[in-house]
């Protein structure tokens, strides 16, 4: 017995993508965009701050981090908590030094948790992003309007305790709803970086006014490379220099290239690894060309040239 051909229509199969919240381009015929003063690299760096509950609760699938022995499992949640009480310092530390700009993708929950931190982000001058109320409340099991409050609560409280607006989101584990960008132009949100589909950013289409897609690769990520894949520190600095290098050389044949790069003050900011990222930014640092961008400031200049192209 066949299938009934109903089985095969499918009224989204087109040329390019089968749903509508962006077009389908090939980057190479994208016009290029114009960094500040000039610049053929935008360089980006997000370090994710993070509370992940001792006792979770949240449905199957959780965001990557969270604990998994039985409660209490303290080995994994003091190990996060380790991030946020020494870890972090020693990033900040070390893009002061060098005078880099970085985001910080904050959980709401952390303006009660460790205050203290909150104020130490906002005295290095980072761009405060939206990453939820915590890494035990994933956005794929709520209902529209409990999503929605989620948002407003994270955006808000994130808002009032570093004094910025919040435009810019990542969702906690990249986990989305089906609504997840249209709640978040709903509430003010210009740009996200849950989709790891580009490596520039691109026109997010919602219910509200567009989002700005910026790149943000899962596969660069330090707790993806060396916790989940097993690859060594070594390894790692590797991998960082020899993506850094292709973009690097693709920027120039063609201005306009991004470089992002997610890490986590749990990982990269332990002492046996912190000097591979001070490496990986002091070999940054050698080149010629390249401009240590905030996510908001290059979102400004693409928004500029979009409209213009």
């Amino acid at each position: 017995m066949g299938l009934d051909k109903s089985y095969l229509e499918y009224p989204l199969r087109r040329y390019g993508m089968d749903h509508d919240r962006y077009d389908w381009s090939l980057m190479s015929e994208r016009r290029p965009l114009v960094w500040q003063d000039n610049c053929k690299l935008a360089f980006w760096i997000n370090i994710s701050v993070q509370f992940f509950p001792l006792n979770p609760e949240s449905p199957q699938p959780r965001p990557p981090g969270g604990m998994t022995m039985p409660y209490p499992d303290l080995r994994h949640f003091s190990l996060r908590d380790y991030g946020n009480r020494v870890g972090i310092y020693r990033i900040l530390d070390a893009l002061e030094v060098r005078n880099i700009s970085a985001s910080c993708a904050v959980n709401a929950q952390i303006t009660e948790y460790a205050p203290y931190l909150i104020q130490a982000l906002c005295d290095a001058g980072v761009d405060f992003l939206g990453h939820g109320l915590d890494m035990d409340t994933p956005h794929h099991s709520l209902s529209e309007e409990r999503e929605r409050e989620i948002i407003r609560q994270s955006v808000d409280r994130l808002s009032e305790a570093s004094r910025q607006d919040i435009t810019g989101w990542i969702s906690p584990g990249r986990f989305e709803s089906p609504v997840t960008p249209d709640l978040l132009s709903e509430a003010g949100i210009q740009f996200f970086a849950d989709w790891v589909n580009d490596d520039m950013p691109y026109i997010f289409k919602t219910r509200d006014k567009p989002l700005v897609s910026m790149p943000l690769p899962t596969e660069l990520e330090d707790r993806f490379v060396m916790l989940e894949n097993f690859h060594s520190e070594t390894s790692y600095e590797e991998q960082l220099k020899d993506a850094f290098d292709w973009t690097y050389n693709d920027a120039t044949k063609e201005n306009g290239r991004i470089f992002s790069l997610s890490i986590h003050p749990w990982v990269i900011g332990q002492p046996h690894r912190i000097g591979v990222l001070e490496n990986f930014l002091d070999y940054v640092c050698q080149h010629k060309g390249v401009w240590f961008a905030k996510p908001s400031e290059i979102v400004e200049i693409f928004n500029k040239q979009e409209l213009i192209n």
